[in-house]
């Protein structure tokens, strides 16, 4: 199985053919997976997920990113204290159960950061994350290229095969000490999850107060998307879902470039569309 999303719901009027913003519900008639960051800022509420969850068709999905605090963001050289480590993932774990009830979370996206490097501490902290998830899906995005190093990737590999979690095949834009390469290689049977920023390097690398703007202005071209068409193909008999999804949209190209995927691909998504509106 093939399926496609793409980071947030409101920024891809494209979707519809519009200009204005989508709603949850607009946006899972067309597509029937999202990603959402706002767990990575602050861990909203289970009264807010169960909106978000009662906004879209029973068979639709979300995948949530992980807190800050979880991933160990601006803490990490100094350290983050065990409660509060704790704190986040307890919070985390009840914010989830609307969408594990009915079976709606597709994945917990760990985003390292770059300073997340390969190192013994951090094997460790990932054997942690499973255990603090327990039955949890998880998925994990390197952003430091030394878990791909040659000679110790496929070992890296091996230990997240180990641990059950999904190793994100991260296409970006990568040079020296920026980004990483793309490994499309899969390590949980069930699900593997390709991520797709863009190739812009310049704005990849940008400094200043617009750097967001820049980072993912990119669209796919034809031949790139062919190419994203034959390693998913490849990669089909290895597992029973490969979600894909866009997030080159500074320019807002991620929309039409996933409606491009989904065409070249051949593939249909049913059961999209707004829940049946009680009228009586």
């Amino acid at each position: 199985m093939i399926t496609i999303g793409l980071t947030t719901w409101t920024e891809h009027p494209s979707l519809l053919g519009g200009t204005d913003k989508l709603t949850l519900t607009e946006y899972s008639g067309v597509l029937p997976v999202v990603e959402v960051d706002t767990p990575f800022y602050g861990i909203p509420k289970p009264s807010t997920v169960a909106k978000w969850q009662k906004a879209v068709p029973e068979k639709f999905q979300f995948i949530l990113k992980a807190n800050q605090t979880m991933t160990l963001h601006d803490t990490y050289e100094d350290g983050v204290s065990m409660d509060a480590l704790k704190t986040a993932y307890k919070e985390y774990r009840a914010m989830l159960k609307p969408l594990t009830q009915h079976h709606q979370l597709k994945a917990i996206l760990f985003q390292f950061p770059p300073f997340f490097e390969r190192s013994t501490r951090n094997f460790h902290y990932l054997q942690r994350v499973v255990q603090w998830l327990p039955g949890l899906p998880i998925a994990v995005e390197f952003r430091n290229q030394s878990w791909y190093e040659p000679g110790v990737k496929d070992s890296v590999f091996d230990f997240l095969k180990d641990l059950g979690i999904v190793h994100v095949m991260v296409d970006e834009p990568h040079a020296m000490n920026d980004g990483v390469s793309f490994e499309p290689v899969v390590t949980n049977p069930n699900l593997a999850i390709m991520r797709l920023h863009g190739r812009n390097q310049q704005g990849w690398s940008a400094k200043g107060k617009n750097w967001r703007s820049q980072r993912t202005l990119y669209r796919y071209n034809a031949t790139e998307l062919a190419e994203f068409k034959t390693t998913i193909e490849q990669l089909q008999p290895k597992v029973k879902e490969i979600c894909v999804i866009f997030n080159n949209n500074s320019g807002g190209d991620a929309a039409d470039n996933a409606l491009a995927l989904k065409t070249l691909l051949g593939v249909s998504f049913g059961d999209l569309g707004p829940q049946q509106l009680d009228l009586f």
